[in-house]
């Protein structure tokens, strides 16, 4: 199994970040195995282009809520990870409570 869960919504409250504010979080490593996904499909467009994060943040967006971390945006960049046998991604991850 590539993540934790497999969800299509996201049920942590809204967190109010702007895309440009989650650049003020320091990225890090996560495991994939301890992702929950918050879109249940991918547009293969977006797995396969090049420069699907040339106007986009390089790091994925991750809210870790109640225990669990779910993956808001970069599902993208996750499953190209997986396809690599990588079993990290590197992610900006915001705390909600």
């Amino acid at each position: 199994m590539i993540f934790k869960r497999v969800g299509d919504d996201k049920p942590y409250p809204d967190h109010g970040l702007r895309p440009k504010d989650w650049s003020s979080l320091p990225p890090r490593q996560v495991r994939l195995d301890e992702l929950v996904t918050t879109k249940g499909t991918l547009d293969l467009n977006a797995l396969l282009d090049e420069d699907s994060t040339f106007y986009g943040d390089l790091f994925a967006h991750v809210v870790e809520w109640k225990g669990d971390m779910y993956l808001e945006d970069g599902l993208h960049r996750a499953l190209r990870a997986a396809l690599q046998q990588r079993q990290v991604l590197h992610a900006r991850v915001l705390v909600v409570d």
